[in-house]
C-alpha cells in the first residue's frame, strides 16, 4: 500500500473512527482546504465536526484508489445521522498530512434494483500497467455517451457480457442501463453531464468527478471498474449542489 493511502486511512480511522481530536494535529495540515458541504474550512472545522459526533460513529472502507498526491476512499459512515451514509472521499496529501478534501455523501439504500449494495464488489487494485488505457477508455465514454448522449456506441465501452451496477435505480447489464434512462426520460427528468473536474485512475479503477444536472444542479461521482478493455462495473453518488457552503472554497 502506498504511503499516501496509509496516511489517509490512518487519519480517517483516528479522526472519525476513534473521534480523536488530537489526531487533527497529527494528520491535518495547518492550511487544510475543505470543499465538503459538511464542515467549515481548516483544521478547526474538523475539530468542530468531531465534537458534534456521537459514540456510535464508525467508518467502513470498501475500496481505496490513489494517483499521485490524491487518494479516494469509497465506504460507509455510520452514526452521522439516522441512516448510514455512503461516501466517496477524495484527499490531497502533502508532506504526509491531509491538505485538501472533497466528498460526496448519500443515504445508504437497503434495497436496490440490481440487488447489489452501493459499495460491495471487488476492491483489489490490479492491472497497474493498464492505468492510462483505462483512463482514456472511461474519459471517452464520459465524453461520447454521458456528455454527448450517443448511446449507439455503448458497446464500444461497456462489456456486453458483464456490467455490474450499484446505482440504486439501475439493474445490471446494458439492458438495465437502457431501461433506467428510458424510465427517467418518461418521467421528464433533465439529465446532463457538464464539466469534468477530476479524474483519478489506478489500474482497473477510474473515478470521475463531474458537474451536471439531474433535474437540479448536481455533482456526479462515478467510479468504474475496467477489465479487458471494457467497463464491467459501476458505482456512483449523485448529490445536489447546495446553494451555500460553510466555506468559500467551492464544492469542486
Amino acid at each position: 500500500m502506498s504511503d499516501n493511502k496509509t496516511t489517509v486511512l490512518t487519519a480517517v480511522k483516528e479522526i472519525f473512527g476513534d473521534r480523536d481530536v488530537t489526531a487533527v494535529d497529527r494528520w491535518v495540515a495547518a492550511d487544510y482546504r475543505q470543499h465538503s458541504s459538511a464542515a467549515p474550512d481548516g483544521p478547526e472545522g474538523l475539530r468542530g465536526l468531531i465534537g458534534s459526533l456521537t459514540d456510535d460513529v464508525r467508518h467502513e472502507v470498501a475500496r481505496v484508489i490513489a494517483e499521485g498526491d490524491l487518494v479516494a476512499v469509497h465506504g460507509v459512515y455510520h452514526g452521522f445521522g439516522p441512516d448510514p451514509l455512503v461516501a466517496l472521499d477524495l484527499f490531497r496529501v502533502a508532506d504526509g498530512k491531509l491538505a485538501e478534501h472533497w466528498d460526496a455523501l448519500t443515504p445508504q439504500i437497503t434495497k436496490t434494483v440490481s440487488g447489489r449494495s452501493q459499495v460491495d464488489g471487488p476492491a483489489e487494485v490490479s492491472d497497474l500497467d493498464k492505468t492510462e488505457a483505462n483512463r482514456a477508455l472511461v474519459l471517452e465514454f464520459v465524453e461520447k455517451v454521458l456528455k454527448g448522449g450517443d448511446f449507439s456506441v455503448l458497446t464500444d465501452f461497456i462489456s456486453t457480457e458483464q456490467y455490474d451496477q450499484h446505482h440504486p435505480e439501475i439493474a445490471d447489464g446494458l439492458d438495465g442501463l437502457g431501461a433506467a434512462f428510458a424510465a427517467w426520460a418518461e418521467q421528464g427528468k433533465n439529465i446532463a453531464y457538464g464539466t469534468t473536474h477530476r479524474v483519478i485512475a489506478e489500474g482497473n479503477f477510474v473515478l470521475v468527478v463531474s458537474e451536471g444536472v439531474f433535474d437540479v444542479p448536481v455533482a456526479y461521482w462515478d467510479l468504474f471498474r475496467v477489465a479487458d478493455g471494457k467497463i464491467v462495473e459501476h458505482w456512483d453518488i449523485v448529490v445536489p449542489i447546495p446553494d451555500t457552503l460553510p466555506h468559500d472554497n467551492g464544492l469542486f
